[in-house]
């Protein structure tokens, strides 16, 4: 009998100790700007934005000097975020509007039929974050941006992992941040604004220099300000236990919308300047300038905000907050003004540079990372890392077996301080837009493969220890390592099964 209490207390003491541990694991909150640039962050060096509570987060964890998205544009990006795997093995390799089903740009049929919104879906059989982590007991949570799947597809967060989600299914519907509805879950969410259709023009061209002119672009619902409160949510209704939150924040990316004290705080900073007129897809706007640098700021309040929650339901300590962005800022248009802000700086991020191209500026981007019972204070890291070694990252913390996951590399040594033993060999990408792109990161060496459904194979070579804007092509003077690139390129190329990310010319040097 004394044999039989010694076993029973000794299962209490092994679960007692097994549930400290469980209890300690912390929660991860991964933060996704959209379309930020590197140098948009004041801890990065932007002078003209504000942004003192992702400062914070720097200068109290590790900022990444040389840490890559995983694509230049949306959806394949977060696709490989999700799924720890690179661009040449990822199922999702560009944004893909689906266009076979309708007409998906109309934005009143759309608002009314669910089988035309939303993006091609990943597949079922996908393996995601969310689903690893799920798995070993946290609570999974996604708010934001979606794009990687219809409302009645397969795709949908709810279906890759999530136990929760709120806000837009669709990219498109992202090109208004007074959208007629969001999602919940599954369901639809209505909301109250009328439906101005993206490129909605002034009435009166003539009426682009009276400011009331541009009220028809501001309304009552704000998705950013929804979905924020929706996250605070999440971490309320989840607090005493491990979760993962998922905050896909639409924020920078166009259109030009913004709270208006922020806007007019930033018209205070800058003074009078130029209306943006409009475009095709792009509302227009009274003071572009001071309108996105509200946008950004508005996020940075946003990011004080998840703070002071952590702090005031006590799980500040133990959680792991990631701030990065999904890819470079975008170029003239929508009016954006990246030269004005320097957004890519010391990178270019005009038109072929940024956001859409595998140039340093459309996919290096600034990440930040937070865990005070962790990570050292004002610690830099030079590490090459990019999107796909969050997957093993978030599973090494969790307890997780990833290996067999994932293209990436657990960065926890990184964070902790602790000398990285496992690094990348290269990064690289491909993306079947823009006329097709190949890029590799090796060492100090990039190269880049561009106009590929031109027939071009041409690798050019970049020194970024002596050519950090990428300006001089050096492939002619080291053939050996084009070489070397040109094997690494072959070997990581897998033909996409969807045929819409295909680059055949890829293809057919592989087959």
């Amino acid at each position: 009998m004394k044999n039989v209490f010694s076993l029973f207390f000794l299962v209490l003491f092994i679960n007692s100790c097994q549930e400290i541990e469980t209890d300690n694991r912390p929660n991860i909150i991964f933060i996704l700007a959209d379309d930020l640039g590197y140098n948009e962050l004041g801890c990065y060096g932007q002078t003209k934005i504000e942004t003192p509570n992702i400062d914070a987060l720097a200068e109290n964890g590790i900022k990444f000097n040389q840490h890559y998205s995983g694509s230049p544009v949306c959806a394949p990006s977060r696709c490989i975020f999700l799924t720890g795997q690179h661009s040449g093995n990822a199922y999702v390799r560009g944004n893909d509007e689906w266009n076979s089903r309708g007409d998906v740009w109309d934005f009143e049929k759309v608002v009314n039929d669910p089988n035309l919104e939303g993006q091609y879906p990943m597949p079922s059989d996908s393996v995601t974050i969310a689903e690893l982590l799920k798995e070993k007991g946290y609570s999974t949570g996604m708010v934001g941006k979606w794009g990687l799947g219809a409302p009645l597809s397969e795709g949908i967060p709810t279906k890759q992992g999530f136990d929760f989600f709120y806000g837009y299914n669709c990219q498109r519907q992202a090109h208004t941040y007074y959208p007629k509805h969001l999602w919940k879950n599954e369901e639809k969410i209505w909301l109250d604004n009328k439906l101005v259709p993206p490129g909605t023009q002034l009435e009166n061209l003539a009426d682009s220099l009276n400011e009331e002119a541009y009220d028809r672009y501001t309304q009552k619902d704000y998705a950013p300000t929804l979905m924020h409160n929706e996250a605070l949510q999440f971490i309320d209704d989840n607090k005493t236990k491990p979760f993962f939150l998922y905050y896909a924040s639409p924020i920078p990316h166009l259109p030009l919308q913004a709270p208006q004290r922020w806007v007019d705080f930033y018209k205070v900073k800058f003074g009078k300047e130029n209306p943006y007129p409009g475009g095709r897809s792009y509302f227009p706007n009274y003071t572009p300038r001071a309108t996105y640098a509200g946008m950004v700021s508005y996020l940075d309040e946003q990011v004080g905000e998840i703070v002071e929650k952590l702090k005031a339901e006590g799980i500040y300590e133990n959680t792991l907050i990631i701030f990065t962005s999904d890819n470079g800022p975008t170029y003239d248009i929508g009016g954006a003004d990246s030269p004005y802000f320097e957004s890519a700086s010391p990178f270019r991020s005009d038109r072929g540079w940024g956001k859409g191209y595998t140039q340093e500026g459309g996919i290096r981007v600034p990440m930040i990372a937070h865990w005070p019972i962790k990570i050292k204070k004002k610690s830099t890291s030079n590490h090459l890392s990019a999107f796909w070694d969050w997957l093993p990252t978030f599973c090494e913390i969790a307890g997780v077996e990833s290996s067999k996951h994932s293209d990436g590399i657990s960065l926890l040594p990184t964070l902790k301080g602790e000398e990285q033993k496992k690094k990348h060999d290269f990064l690289y990408w491909e993306f079947p837009s823009y006329k097709g792109q190949q890029a590799l990161r090796m060492g100090k060496w990039k190269a880049i493969r561009q106009n590929m459904f031109d027939g071009n194979l041409e690798v050019e070579l970049f020194d970024l220890e002596q050519d950090l804007t990428c300006q001089n092509n050096v492939a002619n003077q080291f053939p050996k390592v084009v070489e070397e690139v040109k094997k690494i390129l072959e070997k990581e190329h897998q033909t996409s099964v969807v045929e819409r990310f295909r680059i055949p010319i890829l293809d057919e040097v592989n087959n």
